[in-house]
């Protein structure tokens, strides 16, 4: 659903309804909108409309939104909630996906929804919760069929038939036999129930036992083994005892991969403390920046001091070239974090390329807030090192000024290149750097030359 400049945007449409208090208008908006579409108009909801939204919803269409949106957005959604109301929504959930957002809470708040839970499924949630991310057992999900040997096709029919609902959430295409013990023995693919005799106990109709991996193996492994067997989608997952406990699918293990390069690409670019979206809090977002940028200010001062070690011999417009090579370093760090929220929000649907001034807003309040931080940090430092206030005002202010020029660069180049067909990925880099590199040096030495009187 795409709006025209009449009409309102689809999420003050939407806001709207949820006003109204509407559910089944609101389940029907939800309806006719594309799945990515739906992150974006659920992201520009304030949170008090989010929070409203899914308390309308019906818990298995809040279940489906939820898994729609990031992650963060979805703990945040859940942590907004009631703890029963976020227990029915949770219940709807896969058992994997139940676990990855019950592990992102407050111990207190996840114990809470969980009280509210089924015992039983409290339990598996809590097994699996307590895993590593990059472990077999924290991908794995626990909804599988499992009888034991002595179980017949025809028992094992009916219980399939009598309890459909809950084996709807269940991987259905294998029934996988254990032991009276629940060590896993063999497996079948459910189709083949069709063609044996009813009466014929499982142990004589399962194949030999399929291959597994521990429930302890880290990402690595798990992915080697999905590339020794190319044609299996989904393996069980067994303990050290070989007792089944759930099953891993390929696609969690490579989306388990693809979330790890994109946590060491955010690192690289200076995010620290998990995603970051634009519709978070500003000074939560300026927080996680600024932790790497001030950390990363105080190393290049320390670079820059084997040059200045040397500076009583060198006229101070050369001791302003001491700091230029900050200047233009902390600006690009700036602008590359970004770039990577831009690239981020735009593979997810949250963000489009014509909202190139509301990104540039957005980007912009961070960047007073950092660039003034920095610059005043700079410029302290300049001072109390070289004994020249003057100095100190003329680098914290260029990278003061350039820090705003960086992040609206960095935020808005992904959107200009994704418009005209180009990868924001591999050309944004390049082109940030070379423009904040000028703009760093341009305003620096300009402000040097207006005032060259007071530094020399």
């Amino acid at each position: 659903m795409q709006e025209t400049e009449s009409e309102a945007p689809t999420w003050d449409v939407l806001a709207d309804l949820i006003e109204a208090g509407d559910a089944a208008a609101v389940e029907a908006f939800l309806e006719g909108l594309e799945g990515s579409e739906r992150g974006l108009v659920v992201s520009r909801l304030s949170t008090e409309e989010r929070e409203q939204l899914f308390v309308l919803l019906d818990p298995d269409d809040a279940a489906v939104l939820l898994g729609q949106l990031p992650e963060v957005q979805a703990v945040e959604m859940i942590e907004g909630l009631p703890a029963a109301e976020a227990a029915r929504i949770l219940e709807e959930l896969p058992s994997d996906e139940q676990a990855d957002v019950i592990g992102e809470l407050e111990h207190p708040e996840a114990e809470a929804i969980l009280s509210e839970m089924e015992p039983e499924e409290a339990h598996e949630v809590r097994t699996l919760a307590a895993y590593e991310d990059d472990e077999a057992g924290g991908l794995m999900i626990t909804e599988v069929v499992r009888a034991t040997e002595q179980t017949t096709v025809a028992e094992l029919v009916e219980e399939l038939q009598e309890h459909a609902d809950r084996y709807t959430r269940r991987d259905l295409q294998y029934a996988f036999v254990t032991d009276e013990r629940g060590r896993l023995v063999g497996a079948l693919l459910l189709h083949q129930l069709l063609l044996v005799p009813k009466r014929r106990r499982l142990a004589e109709a399962m194949g030999e036992r399929p291959v597994s991996v521990g429930h302890r193996d880290k990402m690595d492994v798990l992915a080697d083994f999905f590339e020794d067997y190319p044609e299996t989608y989904r393996v069980p997952v067994v303990d050290e005892d070989g007792v089944l406990l759930g099953v891993l699918r390929r696609s969690a293990v490579e989306e388990a991969v693809a979330e790890r390069s994109e946590e060491t690409y955010r690192a690289a670019q200076g995010i620290i403390g998990g995603e970051e979206l634009r519709t978070m809090p500003l000074l939560l977002r300026s927080r996680r920046r600024l932790g790497w940028l001030s950390i990363n200010i105080l190393l290049n001062m320390l670079a820059a001091s084997v040059i200045a070690m040397n500076q009583e011999t060198i006229q101070a417009v050369v001791a302003l070239a001491v700091f230029l090579p900050i200047i233009s370093d902390m600006s690009g760090c700036s602008g590359n974090q970004a770039v990577a929220v831009s690239i981020r929000e735009l593979a997810e649907g949250l963000v489009r390329p014509s909202e190139l001034m509301r990104v540039l807003f957005k980007e912009l309040s961070v960047g007073v807030i950092n660039g003034t931080v920095l610059g005043i940090l700079i410029g302290l430092g300049a001072w109390l090192y070289i004994g020249n206030a003057w100095l100190g005002l003329v680098v914290g202010a260029a990278l003061a000024v350039n820090t705003l020029v960086a992040v609206a660069i960095g935020g808005s180049v992904p959107l200009v290149l994704k418009r005209l067909g180009s990868d924001p990925a591999l050309a944004s880099g390049p082109i940030l750097t070379t423009i904040t590199d000028m703009c760093g040096f341009l305003l620096a030495l300009t402000l040097a030359a207006a005032l060259l009187p007071r530094l020399v």
